[in-house]
């Protein structure tokens, strides 16, 4: 028996004017977007105070960066260039960031209604064009009207630091291509022509990093891919080596040049031997203008939606500022240029669990017979995570109706660039009970409650990867840390013994073996800020049966044990650590049992670089599954965005926080790594799947409550065989006809995200 659908028009039409309301400009976000908004809610004192309080973790406004800028323009006393036109010669400003304030001024503030912190911007000045090049890093306050400037380099670092360790300007990668464009290939026209067609805009490129072997080295390999959408799946085979440690762009030069599994001394070299047909030559098929199989366009005609998420009342969240309330939950967010999202001084029920919990850097280390891949291990943060978020598509990257956010940057430009609808807020309903039970005895009953949870999305795109940010509030008290990852891998040219690094995936193309490293910091605060790390595990013991001595059981126990210092809280990647590990507070919940939260980690890492490499000081973070240090000021972060570029003195090394100190009922952080081995395969055309990529950490309550706070959540469902499950009064269920009966307008779809971008 077929049922038809009959829709009341004006009531549908009432229903939904009356719950949904259309914003063209959300609060913080900017965006000048329809959202599908639920009628709004008056904040308590309570929650206007802490959302004022927040602000002083909100990232800098483009009307600061301007100030910051400006400033620094009319008090630096040098000439500053344009970083879109600074050659390695000019002085420049790189980067304009918040600056955070000490969390001991945080906390008198927040906690005791101390002195608001001064808000300061951190500056990255390149000082090319003085005696001695170096870059220096400054604060600048205080905002928004600054006065004052100060070097913080020696500081910070123990020295200045060396013009050589500078992060590479976009401006710096389009003269390495215009040098070979305009230098290099005409002393090869034979070969450039008749193995590659050359013709002046059929080239892509990607280098390799870290630049070269020594300290000091601004070498790279240069690799060449055609010039097609997913070139990184459309390799040539062929690379130049660059030296450009030269301030002066005119004495850069070739140092070698790669084809097909053999090398040359420069383009000369490789022009001559090819005339004299001692050049191997395999040549690529050319590529249709799409890309062909590297092209992500759709292959069959779209068949309609598929399930669209809403909400029948309109958001059960709401963001003032850079503050986000949802149920027991309240957190401050935003996006460091640099290092990308982060969360502050988030609360459950008003109780701070963590003050701080911020992505470090994520790390792809290569293998490959190429020269390029062979020995490259990109640090991300040398690129800007959160320079790299860029705007989200409606009903893909994130739900439709999510609330989309405007974020700010000054990255590698002469003014604020702004990157809209770069965050996604949602309430996401897992579609599995958090928690459930079905009783068959002899009084039935049911009671269940759906996992939903608010996320907090950004996702960036670093070249060739993209990475999913996923920061997951939970109605039971735990947070969930999750990320995925989807893009380009990096392909290489086959030849040789080539499948010894990776798959074949095409006739030419070899997706390469590489590791994914990603770490967190976690600065939790469970019951005050002094904490203790504690171990429970498990084993087994041989006792005799009490009821029959004759008899022996092995019975299970449990084993407790407090972590010192930070050496025994240094877990490397595949060391055994205990299944359960918590931070303890210094009180007991209501059965006298500290209370805790509890680290819970989701990865599938391959080995680390084996610590005799002389990179690996620079990655010494990646050592390490868990490590937990005293919490100091003067270890804000476990790595550099200057590491990438000279990692044999690296300017940060992790390993170095780790010296045996107490951790006994101290300010503690926790360093969380995850990461996955990737061996591409034929599935990975044209690319990355993020199913079965997905990484991450949970934070769960461990004896912190005295019972599951979720059974006070509004969402839970009970009913007994006894009562009437289809009425309303008993199971809030039997009235989703009426209550979510009003289906939302969808606004227009908007994409912006073709603007400002960055070039590699």
């Amino acid at each position: 028996m077929k049922m038809k659908m009959k829709w009341t028009y004006p009531l549908l039409a009432i229903c939904t004017t009356i719950i949904f309301i259309i914003v063209w400009t959300f609060q913080t976000g900017g965006r000048k977007s329809i959202v599908c908004k639920s009628l709004p809610q008056d904040l308590g004192l309570e929650e206007k105070t802490q959302d004022m309080h927040n602000l002083i973790f909100d990232d800098l406004s483009p009307a600061e960066m301007i100030q910051v800028n400006r400033y620094l323009q009319q008090n630096l006393a040098v000439l500053l260039v344009d970083p879109s036109e600074a050659k390695p010669s000019d002085n420049c400003i790189y980067s304009i960031t918040l600056q955070l304030p000490p969390k001991a001024e945080v906390l008198e503030f927040l906690d005791h209604q101390g002195r608001r912190p001064a808000r300061q911007a951190l500056v990255t000045v390149h000082f090319g064009n003085q005696k001695d090049p170096n870059v220096t890093e400054f604060l600048v306050g205080p905002l928004p009207n600054p006065t004052y400037h100060h070097d913080i380099t020696v500081g910070k670092y123990g020295g200045k630091l060396p013009y050589f360790k500078r992060v590479l300007l976009g401006n710096e990668f389009e003269e390495m291509h215009v040098f070979l464009q305009e230098r290099e290939y005409p002393k090869a026209p034979n070969f450039m022509y008749e193995v590659f067609d050359y013709n002046g805009s059929n080239f892509q490129y990607t280098h390799a990093m870290p630049p070269g072997f020594n300290s000091g080295d601004r070498l790279t390999w240069v690799n060449h891919f055609q010039n097609v959408p997913g070139f990184y799946v459309h390799p040539f085979g062929f690379e130049v080596q660059l030296d450009i440690r030269s301030l002066d762009i005119s004495d850069w030069k070739v140092k070698k040049v790669f084809y097909n599994g053999q090398y040359f001394e420069d383009m000369e070299d490789i022009e001559r031997q090819f005339n004299e047909g001692l050049v191997k030559v395999n040549k690529v098929k050319k590529s249709p203008p799409d890309g062909g199989y590297s092209s992500l366009k759709q292959r069959v005609p779209p068949k309609g939606p598929g399930p669209l998420h809403y909400e029948p009342r309109g958001p059960r969240y709401s963001i003032r500022n850079n503050q986000v309330l949802f149920m027991s939950w309240s957190f401050a967010f935003g996006t460091d240029a640099i290092q990308g999202p982060r969360v502050f001084d988030v609360r459950f029920k008003g109780e701070r669990i963590v003050y701080e919990l911020s992505l470090q850097d994520a790390m792809s280390v290569y293998g490959s017979n190429n020269p390029g891949q062979m020995y490259t291990r990109y640090m991300d943060l040398s690129y800007g995570i959160g320079n790299g978020l860029y705007t989200l598509t409606q009903g893909v990257d994130c739900p439709y109706l999510a609330t989309y956010l405007d974020r700010h940057y000054f990255v590698d430009t002469s003014s604020p660039v702004t990157r809209e609808a770069s965050i996604c807020i949602f309430e996401q309903n897992a579609e599995v009970p958090l928690r459930r039970h079905y009783e068959s005895g002899q009084a039935p009953f049911y009671g269940g409650l759906e996992d939903s949870a608010l996320v907090f999305r950004s996702m960036t795109s670093v070249t060739n990867y993209d990475y999913v940010w996923d920061f997951i509030f939970h109605q039971n008290g735990a947070i969930g840390v999750r990320v995925h990852a989807s893009g380009y891998p990096l392909f290489s040219f086959i030849f040789g013994d080539a499948t010894e690094f990776g798959n074949r995936v095409q006739q030419w193309s070899l997706g390469s073996i590489h590791t994914h490293s990603i770490q967190f910091k976690v600065d939790m605060d469970i019951g005050g800020v002094k904490n203790t790390l504690m171990g429970n595990d498990m084993a087994f013991e041989t006792v005799k049966a009490p009821w029959s001595p004759k008899h022996k059981i092995n019975r299970m126990k449990m084993v407790r044990k407090v972590l010192d210092t930070e050496n025994e809280a240094a877990f490397c990647l595949h060391d055994d650590m205990p299944k359960h590990i918590y931070f303890a507070a210094n009180n007991t919940n209501k059965w006298g049992h500290k209370r805790g939260y509890r680290i819970q980690m989701v990865s599938f890492s391959g080995d680390h670089l084996p610590e005799t490499d002389p990179m690996e000081r620079a990655i010494s973070w990646d050592r390490y599954k868990l490590a937990v240090t005293k919490r100091k000021e003067n270890e804000p972060s476990s790595t550099s965005p200057y590491n990438m570029l000279d990692p044999w003195s690296p300017t940060v090394a992790f390993s170095d926080f780790i010296n045996n100190e107490s951790i006994v009922n101290e300010d503690l952080v926790a360093w969380i790594t995850t990461g996955f081995l990737h061996i591409p395969h034929a599935e990975d055309i044209p690319n990355t799947l993020t199913l079965g990529n997905v990484l991450g950490f949970f934070l769960r309550p461990y004896n912190f409550f005295d019972e599951d706070p979720s059974i006070y959540s509004p969402d839970s469902v009970f009913f007994t065989s006894e009562q009437d499950f289809t009425s309303c009064d008993v199971n809030q269920l039997a009235c989703l006809q009426k209550t979510a009966a009003c289906v939302p307008n969808f606004p227009a779809f908007t994409y912006s995200g073709f603007q400002n971008m960055t070039k590699l």
